[in-house]
């Protein structure tokens, strides 16, 4: 963690439970995080990022970096906020990194999470370590963005060639049913 300085990164953190919203902060304040943003659920935070749209100056920031954001909230949940980040005209970044956090991980939540664009999946408990993890690998390995009739997002593919094989998948603008969108 030595080798990053994310003094001028600013995340938006949504989160319910005072509790948890306050461990992710100092967690986040440890790790160097320099503007940390939280709000109680999605309503919030979409309303705080329209404002960032509209008026950044009276945002207090020109954008959000990164969205953590807890799934299960109440009145508007986080994936409820994921999809108006990714789908919605009004949204200021449909491209921002978005880490959703849920104590439920079992493999059908995780796929709906990917089918709905998010960039990384954050189990609770959570350690540093692991929001760090999550942090460097949003930044290191920005994954491409798909869009089709059915989904927008980062490119939900992870497989590690072996072997020294080439990758086959590659997007290529012209290709039916795909267009390229660069962040």
């Amino acid at each position: 963690m030595a080798s990053y300085d994310l003094s001028s990164l600013t995340v938006l953190l949504v989160e319910d439970s005072p509790f948890i919203r306050s461990l992710l902060t100092n967690s986040l304040r440890v790790l160097g995080v320099g503007t940390i943003i939280t709000k109680e659920h999605g309503g919030e935070a979409i309303e705080f990022l329209k404002l960032v749209k509209e008026n950044p100056m009276k945002a207090g920031c020109q954008g959000v970096d990164i969205i953590l954001s807890n799934w299960q909230m109440s009145p508007v949940d986080g994936m409820m906020l994921l999809r108006w980040v990714r789908r919605h005209k009004d949204s200021p970044d449909r491209f921002v990194p978005f880490i959703i956090i849920s104590a439920f991980s079992g493999k059908a939540r995780v796929a709906q999470a990917r089918e709905m664009g998010v960039s990384e999946f954050l189990t609770k408990p959570f350690t540093i370590k692991s929001v760090c993890d999550k942090i460097i690998l949003t930044i290191e390995k920005q994954r491409q963005f798909i869009h089709t009739a059915a989904y927008f997002g980062p490119d939900r593919r992870r497989q590690k060639l072996v072997g020294g094989a080439t990758e086959r998948r590659v997007l290529k603008e012209g290709m039916p049913g795909v267009e390229v969108v660069r962040g």
